[in-house]
């Protein structure tokens, strides 16, 4: 089959579409299907399938060039798989492709987090069973301009089963989770580290709650918190950290990746993602299959398989997350040993054969 995977960031950018379209052009490549990958901005090169990219620097005007790219390298294609509904969705139609077969791929959710960057603290549920939402029109009309959506999780797809009306056919695949690097850090001690060391991996966006965790490092003296990422919310989290005079105890990081990543995993105790809904967050599962304790938001889509040894708790409130911390630390000892039991790998052969059997089936 002829493929081209259509996403608004591909590595050296980070992010958890980023590195799934890679890994996932990786595995179709080498099972023999012609790949292309159109995506915005600087990329890196590749040996196995080919990479199209597009400027990002004039919002608008660039789904425009996105569309007229996609026009020229899929006109022949058997499956455009979109990895966003609208920077990638909305070219995607712009270019009035008639042969390929449309796949939307949904491990977040548009319209919420615009919502969120407003200020709105409704989780994802609690957002599309309010009485009113905002653009939903315009989503639907887009959805159904789709031949098929792959959801990452059995929670974001029950969702829009009950606020979208007529959805085109859609499946579930989930992520991968990898034990490459598993074993580092599972021989290390049961005791923490003084003062305890917190880890925030992930983009600096609203929903991910990160002023609610810097407000809780606050009234917790013997901790220290490292946020590794970046985003729009950087210079307002830097603010936060000198007004509170916490400049000693909470450092920031750009995002990292292989080795860098393996070692920020092993020199912190414990990774703690706040958001108001983390739908399939990427790094929880590596920070478990790494060996690092994981304290997560309730509201996640991740499935009761791939949580095993990780803590979930209320953590929208300062005070929430100030109280979840206090008992992963009395009970540390516990959340280590549960890491070692066993959990099942999901390969990345796994999904790229889901997906291969998706694609042929339309």
């Amino acid at each position: 089959m002829k493929i081209v995977l259509a996403t608004g960031i591909y590595p050296p950018v980070i992010g958890g579409p980023a590195t799934y379209t890679k890994a996932l052009a990786e595995k179709l490549a080498n099972s023999g299907h012609e790949i292309t990958v159109v995506t915005y901005g600087e990329v890196e090169k590749a040996e196995k399938w080919n990479i199209e990219s597009v400027s990002r620097s004039i919002p608008i005007i660039r789904w425009w060039w996105y569309s007229q790219k996609l026009r020229e390298v899929a006109a022949d294609a058997d499956i455009v798989y979109a990895f966003s509904s609208i920077s990638c969705g909305v070219p995607l139609i712009l270019s009035g492709l008639k042969k390929p077969k449309r796949v939307l791929r949904l491990g977040g959710d548009f319209l919420w987090e615009r919502y969120t960057d407003f200020g709105g603290k409704k989780s994802l549920r609690m957002f599309y069973e309010s009485s009113f939402v905002a653009g939903k029109w315009m989503m639907t009309r887009l959805l159904n301009r789709f031949d098929h959506i792959v959801f990452s999780t059995e929670f974001q797809q029950s969702i829009y089963k009950k606020s979208y009306s007529r959805l085109p056919e859609n499946s579930v695949i989930e992520n991968a989770l990898s034990f490459q690097n598993s074993k580092f850090l599972i021989q290390n001690s049961n005791s923490p580290h003084t003062p305890f060391r917190l880890l925030f991996m992930g983009r600096t966006v609203q929903f991910k709650n990160i002023l609610s965790l810097i407000d809780a490092v606050a009234q917790i003296p013997d901790c220290f918190l490292t946020i590794v990422g970046e985003g729009p919310q950087d210079d307002m989290l830097r603010k936060k950290v000198e007004h509170l005079g916490l400049h000693t105890r909470v450092q920031f990081s750009v995002s990292v990746s292989g080795t860098e990543k393996r070692d920020m995993f092993a020199s912190h105790d414990l990774l703690v993602l706040p958001s108001y809904t983390d739908i399939s967050p990427n790094t929880a599962l590596e920070a478990r299959a790494a060996g690092l304790p994981v304290l997560l938001t309730k509201e996640t889509g991740l499935s009761s398989t791939l949580l095993k040894g990780m803590t979930l708790a209320e953590l929208q409130r300062p005070a929430d997350i100030v109280s979840a911390i206090t008992h992963a630390r009395e009970s540390y000892a516990a959340m280590r040993s549960s890491l070692k039991g066993a959990l099942e790998e999901r390969s990345w052969t796994a999904v790229s054969e889901q997906h291969e059997a998706l694609f042929a089936s339309l």
